[in-house]
């Protein structure tokens, strides 16, 4: 997903220069919505494998 974050800012950069400031600011918006989506997973995945990682120490202590 982060792949496509920077694609759509990439392309959207890309637009802005070339004057098509219109969709070039709605491809910027879809990568910073898009970014941070990624980010929640990355914390939310984050926190998921801390706790089974204690649930996997306790079980072997």
């Amino acid at each position: 997903m982060l792949k496509w974050a920077v694609i759509f800012l990439v392309v959207g950069l890309v637009l802005g220069a070339l004057g098509f400031g219109g969709i070039g600011g709605a491809f910027v918006g879809i990568a910073k919505i898009l970014f941070f989506i990624a980010l929640a997973l990355f914390l939310i995945f984050l926190a998921l494998g801390v706790m089974a990682g204690k649930k996997v120490k306790d079980r072997l202590d």
